[in-house]
C-alpha cells in the first residue's frame, strides 16, 4: 500500500459567529495566519490585489496568510470565522503561490463543521476588538497556543480534522496546483513571510541575517540560491507590488505610499518604482485610471 503523509498541521487562534456592522471597515490588513469566513446573512466586501469579492450568504471565503486585503460592511453581516496558523514539514505554506482571496459555495456540512468547531472550542472569539491592529499581537498568539495545549486529545484531533476539511474546500484544481519547485529551507521561508508583513519597516540585509544568527554574506548567498534573487532586489520588488496595490485601492498620496512601503524618501521610491514597472508612479496611476474607466 502506498503511504501518503499529510505535511500540514494547524494551530487554532479564533473561532466565532459574529454580527458585524459599518464599524467593520479596515484597510490594508495583512496577517501571519489564514482566515476562513462562512457568511449566513447580510453582505460585505473583501478586496485584494486581484479584485473585490462580495461577502454573501451561502459562501465560504479564505484569506491566506500574508495576503494584503481590505474588509468592509456597509450595513449588517452575519459571519462565522476561523483564524489559524499553518505549519508544514518543509516550511512552505499550502498557499505560498496563491496569496489571494478565494470564494467557493458553502454546503450544509461546512455550516455543521463551523458549529462543531465552536462547540468543542468555546470562548475562542475575539473579545478585545474587531480591529486587527489591536488583536494581532504576539502576546495574544501565545495565549491562544496555551489554550490549544490545554485541549484534550480527542478535541485536539477533531479540531485538526475540521480545519483540514474546511481548508480542503479551497484546494480545487483550478486554484491549487502542486508545485514542483525545490523545497526552500525553513529559515528562508520564514524570512520571506517576515518581509511580507514588515515592508513598511527597516529590512536591511544585516537585520534579516541577524534574525537568523547568520553572517550577512552567507545569508545573502543562501537567499539568492533559493529565491533566484538578492535580498535587496526581492524586498524592493515586494514593496513596489504593495505600492501598486495601494495606488489601486486607496487614496494615499505618493509620499504616504512611499512611507507605507518602507522607502527612505519619495525620490528613491519613484526611482525604484520606475525601475520595476518602466513608469513613474504618476504615469502608472494615469494608465491604471484610464484602463479602469475605459
Amino acid at each position: 500500500m502506498i503511504k501518503r503523509n499529510i505535511q500540514y498541521t494547524f494551530s487554532l487562534l479564533n473561532v466565532d459567529h459574529v454580527k458585524l456592522g459599518p464599524k467593520w471597515n479596515y484597510k490594508n490588513v495583512i496577517s501571519p495566519y489564514n482566515r476562513i469566513y462562512y457568511i449566513n446573512e447580510g453582505e460585505g466586501e473583501l478586496t485584494d490585489a486581484s479584485g473585490t469579492y462580495k461577502l454573501e450568504p451561502g459562501s465560504l471565503y479564505i484569506i491566506p496568510s500574508y495576503t494584503l486585503c481590505d474588509m468592509s460592511c456597509k450595513e449588517a453581516l452575519g459571519q462565522y470565522f476561523i483564524q489559524f496558523f499553518e505549519d508544514s514539514a518543509d516550511g512552505n505554506s499550502l498557499f505560498a503561490d496563491h496569496r489571494r482571496i478565494v470564494q467557493v459555495p458553502a454546503t450544509d456540512l461546512d455550516h455543521a463543521l463551523f458549529e462543531r468547531l465552536l462547540q468543542i472550542n468555546p470562548g475562542r472569539g475575539i473579545n478585545r476588538s474587531d480591529d486587527p491592529r489591536i488583536y494581532e499581537k504576539e502576546v495574544f498568539y501565545k495565549e491562544y497556543q496555551q489554550l490549544n495545549n490545554q485541549q484534550n486529545l480527542a478535541n485536539f484531533i477533531e479540531t485538526q480534522g475540521i480545519l483540514l476539511q474546511l481548508t480542503s474546500r479551497f484546494l480545487t484544481p483550478q486554484f491549487f496546483k502542486t508545485s514542483s519547485k525545490k523545497v526552500i529551507p525553513n529559515k528562508i521561508a520564514e524570512t520571506l513571510n517576515y518581509i511580507q508583513v514588515n515592508l513598511h519597516n527597516d529590512l536591511s540585509v544585516a537585520l534579516l541575517a541577524a534574525r537568523l544568527g547568520q553572517n550577512t554574506d552567507y545569508f545573502s548567498r543562501l537567499f539568492k540560491l533559493h529565491t533566484g534573487t538578492r535580498p535587496v532586489n526581492y524586498i524592493n520588488e515586494k514593496r513596489i507590488e504593495r505600492a501598486q496595490y495601494l495606488m489601486a485601492s486607496s487614496r494615499m498620496t505618493y509620499s504616504e505610499i512611499s512611507r507605507h512601503t518602507g522607502f527612505e524618501d519619495l525620490s528613491y521610491f519613484s526611482k525604484t518604482f520606475k525601475r520595476f514597472t518602466g513608469m513613474s508612479p504618476k504615469e502608472y496611476k494615469k494608465q491604471m485610471y484610464s484602463v479602469m474607466h475605459s
